[in-house]
């Protein structure tokens, strides 16, 4: 799929405020940079390689989830921005919130690469048909 469909930064924001109204946490942003540097992840992905959708739902997730960019909420951002871009691309999944939980505090800690991330997300694709 050439035409994707990124997740604006304005929607990342509002996802991110979200997240810290409904769990709690300090909002806000502690980086701007690095917001910036985890929404270009997928874009440079795309534009030097040949992704499919599980690589850059998990450039957005490794991208937010290490790059700390908020002042928190940053584990729950990157798990449901990456999501919320397999949405957008009308890509459909299978994933329990205790698997994307595991996942991502596993990716927050170091403990998975983002090739294994995106091997992550494959799995839980649901092919259409």
């Amino acid at each position: 799929m050439a035409d994707w469909i990124w997740v604006r930064h304005d929607v990342v924001l509002a996802l991110h405020d979200e997240q810290i109204a409904e769990h709690g946490g300090l909002s806000g942003i502690r980086d701007a940079a690095l917001v910036e540097s985890a929404l270009a992840r997928p874009l440079n992905l795309a534009a030097y390689g040949e992704p499919d959708a599980a690589d850059l739902a998990a450039a957005y997730a490794f991208g937010l989830a290490r790059n700390h960019p908020f002042a928190d909420g940053n584990k729950r951002s990157a798990a449901v921005v990456a999501l919320t871009f397999l949405f957008l691309n009308d890509i459909a999944f299978e994933i329990t919130e205790a698997e994307l939980v595991v996942m991502t505090l596993a990716l927050a800690a170091g403990d998975l690469t983002e090739d294994e991330v995106a091997r992550w997300f494959r799995d839980h694709i649901v092919e259409p048909g």
